[in-house]
């Protein structure tokens, strides 16, 4: 039974510290995506009254089609906002030690920054599509340059 008084959420925003890698799992046919993210943060000393900035690295996990998503249009550098849960995997390593490791696994990425960064991944059209005539919006529409200028705007 799960307790309902409890949650395993974390939310990043950040950028990339290199191209993410993706893999198949060969049992299940399955593909992952692993990369790092640098989050900063602005830390300032009262005493010297300057400021340095610290940068956390995250291991981020992405898995399914998720994880392709990131290995087609990630790259180092992107800054993205990612949103997903902690998770904790345990391992033997070749000389037979116990390993294990904490990372996110990815629930959701969202690109962030500049809008010409964005649209190399999923392109703006150069203008909206035009309405069918008779549709709310369609021929004598607002803003379709006819008219302008004869309404009386009363403010």
């Amino acid at each position: 039974m799960r307790d309902v008084n409890s949650m395993n959420k974390v939310i990043l925003i950040g950028r990339l510290g290199g191209k993410p890698e993706l893999r198949t799992i060969p049992q299940t046919e399955r593909s992952v995506a692993r990369f790092t993210l640098a989050t900063n943060e602005r830390i300032f000393n009262p005493r010297t009254n300057e400021s340095t900035i610290r940068a956390e690295w995250h291991k981020i996990t992405a898995w399914g089609k998720l994880g392709e998503f990131c290995a087609n249009y990630l790259t180092q550098g992107k800054q993205v906002y990612i949103e997903g849960k902690l998770r904790t995997r345990s391992w033997q390593d070749r000389d037979g030690n116990k390993r294990s490791t904490t990372e996110i696994e990815a629930q959701t990425i969202i690109l962030l920054g500049k809008r010409e960064d964005i649209a190399e991944v999923a392109p703006f059209p150069s203008e909206p599509a035009a309405p069918e005539p008779g549709v709310e919006g369609g021929e004598g529409g607002f803003g379709d340059g006819e008219g302008e200028g004869n309404d009386e705007v009363p403010f």
